[in-house]
């Protein structure tokens, strides 16, 4: 029978390297972000000090572990993260370090950041993809596993699951703000220590021009990386974007996971090219990677719905209404990345319904300062905060409470505006994945304003 054309090219074999290279950086990134949570005591201030945590739809089972379990949970998560770089029991290390990470991830919204995401779509795909069979202590131990070439699905699948974020990070920035310079601009205005180009960050055409090359950037710089011809020139600017992105603000691993990201859009092979001598033969090419074909089309197929749904679901936010950056529904999981500075304050006011009796209750009480900021711009993270008041007041003998909020937010410099309808019993209201008609629509005209918040990770 002959062979699909697409079935052909999706198991043609190509160079194993860059791959197995990709492996081995992307578990060094990871152990080392677990090295930083350990010295920065954030296992213990973000997971295990706060007595409320703000749950993702559908993922309100997912807690951190009593005691000290969140410790050991990391320890499991760092040690799996060595193994995926060592190439070491791959299989189980990887799917260990899935779980692991995005166990962690949905603990709580409040630290939700894009990055975060990210890893955890990488860390799902490096579990199918064949990156041990190659630099891997697997490989050393079991000689049969070596493998100089994988099938060419692996590294197109990789490719992709990166080149995403900065498709659907570009197409966010085509909007009225991005597009006259908020928030980057006034973030940069609060730069102007930094060294040489510093004291031109006050100036409106700095912003406008780290906005205008940031939206350029995204939406281009992974054609230019796949072109040969272009892709010095694109992997400089990529250097140089991320670079000034780790100086000026503070994100983490982000720009070090991308940039070693980056060389997977090289030739498979550049890995064998930097080596300080030729191998002694040349690399064992086998001809025919594919399975047998109901294997083949199934791999493919779930590839393909893959791929769709990591295309569609930055989407969603354009079936609600309202600007996404003030309303926050459809926010997450769409490559939203620093497009809005939200300064944003509310408080709650519950009742006894019963007795009419009213006090204010501040989140600062049960909440961590992040997790107080957080919430504070954010509806659903609001409306939850509201049904655990409801709940410590029927807990404390109250049966019968109604919970309003009082909040005012500001985005990208705009006049504060009130958020969320104070007249609504938010205790009353169901969280659902539909719009919230007690969101007060935005209101306020964008204007030039400088703002003293830095921004935060997304």
């Amino acid at each position: 029978m002959p062979r699909s054309p697409l079935l052909e090219r999706a198991f043609a074999p190509v160079d194993i390297a860059s791959i197995a290279c990709f492996r081995i950086v992307f578990g060094a990134v990871m152990a080392w972000e677990v090295v930083r949570y350990f010295q920065h005591g954030w296992i213990a201030s973000s997971f295990i000090q706060p007595e409320f945590h703000f749950t993702y739809f559908g993922f309100g089972w997912v807690k951190p572990w009593p005691g000290g379990g969140m410790y050991v949970h990391f320890v499991v998560l760092g040690l799996a993260a060595l193994g995926v770089m060592a190439g070491l029991f791959y299989r189980v290390s990887a799917v260990l370090f899935f779980l692991a990470f995005v166990h962690v991830f949905l603990i709580d919204e409040a630290y939700y950041l894009n990055h975060f995401y990210l890893i955890s779509l990488v860390a799902f795909v490096m579990i199918f993809v064949p990156a041990h069979r190659a630099f891997s202590l697997d490989a050393r131990r079991r000689p049969a596993l070596r493998s100089d070439v994988a099938p060419a699905w692996a590294l197109w699948l990789l490719r992709a699951q990166v080149g995403i974020p900065y498709f659907y990070g570009g197409l966010a920035k085509i909007n009225r703000d991005w597009l006259r310079g908020e928030p980057i601009g006034s973030w940069l205005a609060d730069r102007t220590d930094f060294p040489l180009i510093g004291p031109f960050f006050t100036h409106e055409w700095a912003g406008l021009a780290f906005a205008y090359g940031g939206l350029i950037l995204d939406l281009t710089i992974v054609p230019l990386l796949l072109w040969k011809r272009t892709r010095p020139y694109a992997f400089a600017a990529g250097l140089l974007f991320h670079g000034l992105n780790a100086m000026l603000f503070d994100i983490g691993i982000f720009p070090w996971m991308m940039i070693a990201a980056f060389l997977l859009f090289f030739e498979p092979d550049w890995p064998r090219r930097i080596r300080w001598r030729p191998p002694a033969a040349s690399p064992r090419r086998e001809p025919d990677l594919m399975p047998k074909p109901p294997r083949a089309r199934l791999t493919v197929a779930a590839i393909a719905v893959y791929l769709a749904v990591q295309a569609l679901l930055p989407l969603r936010h354009f079936a609600y209404p309202g600007n996404v950056s003030w309303t926050e529904e459809g926010h997450f999981f769409a490559w939203h990345m620093k497009l809005r500075d939200k300064d944003a304050s509310a408080r709650f006011v519950v009742k006894d319904a019963d007795t009419g009796e009213t006090w204010t209750s501040s989140p600062r009480a049960y909440l961590t300062r992040r997790q107080a900021e957080r919430m504070a711009g954010h509806p659903d993270m609001i409306l939850q905060f509201a049904h655990h008041l409801a709940r410590l007041a029927r807990d404390a003998g109250r049966p019968h409470v109604e919970v309003r909020a009082i909040t005012s937010a500001a985005v990208n410099g705009r006049e504060r505006q009130t958020l969320l309808d104070p007249d609504i019993d938010l205790a009353a209201q169901t969280r659902t994945l539909w719009p919230a008609a007690w969101i007060v629509p935005l209101r306020q005209p964008l204007r030039k304003a400088p703002r003293a918040a830095a921004p935060v990770e997304e």
